[in-house]
């Protein structure tokens, strides 16, 4: 049995374990149309058959975003509702912004996108006794590549501890379209984001670097200064003195 094989059973049988651990009956899962929600959706439908619920939430995305979700769902048989959150969002930003002098700051309004679509998740979850699936690979973690209480808001994280490359492995292992492992990824935050350009570093560079310690002096410094400054985000709140 090869190593991505081996891999793939055993986040399976943990998946399981730890449904079985929760009284959970299944999974529910954000579609983004992205490799890594592809990947966990894959597992999650290995490991609780059709009780694994994918959701599509367009919010001001890229059309072929949701394109590339239904053709996921449809490759592994996993039934998907899609929530559209435009409005949603445009009234909620809307309302934030009465009596706001300036334009706020671009992240906080992207931020808004992760943060409403882990409040639509958690409803399916708590309505179907199902746990929410988190996405998030151990390059996007290492450097705090995520939203905190958006995408990092979860219940389990599969593939925490995988790096992108072995990510992209485990994708061509469960037959996830060629089109969703090719296209460059993105958290689809704004028109023509994508994440290296937003982290400021190629994949591979992190990867190499996460799995063997070596860099470029600038390219580990940066990697480092982005664990550092995101250490909060891996964290529970800490709790305050008596």
């Amino acid at each position: 049995m090869s190593l991505v094989a081996e891999r793939c059973d055993r986040l399976v049988a943990w998946l399981r374990e730890r449904a079985a651990e929760a009284g959970s009956e299944g999974a529910v899962v954000g579609l983004s149309g992205g490799i890594d929600s592809a990947v966990v959706a894959g597992l999650c439908r290995r490991a609780f058959g059709e009780k694994v619920l994918g959701v599509i939430m367009p919010c001001h995305s890229n059309p072929e975003d949701a394109e590339h979700a239904r053709l996921l769902a449809d490759a592994f048989g996993i039934k998907a509702r899609t929530v559209v959150l435009d409005a949603v969002y445009d009234q909620f930003l809307a309302l934030l912004s009465q009596g706001q002098d300036s334009a706020p700051p671009r992240l906080a309004v992207a931020n808004l996108k992760p943060r409403l679509r882990m409040l639509t998740l958690y409803y399916h979850a708590n309505s179907l006794n199902y746990l929410v699936m988190g996405t998030g690979n151990k390059s996007e973690a290492t450097v705090g590549y995520f939203t905190k209480y958006g995408d990092g808001g979860v219940d389990l994280l599969p593939i925490a501890n995988l790096v992108k490359q072995e990510v992209r492995e485990l994708a061509s292992y469960l037959g996830v379209p060629q089109a969703i492992i090719d296209k460059p990824p993105s958290a689809g935050l704004w028109g023509g984001q994508t994440d290296e350009t937003e982290m400021g570093l190629t994949y591979e560079a992190l990867d190499h670097y996460i799995l063997t310690g070596e860099a470029p002096p600038q390219v580990a410094q940066r990697i480092e200064e982005m664990n550092r400054r995101s250490e909060h985000k891996r964290r529970l709140p800490p709790a305050g003195p008596r």
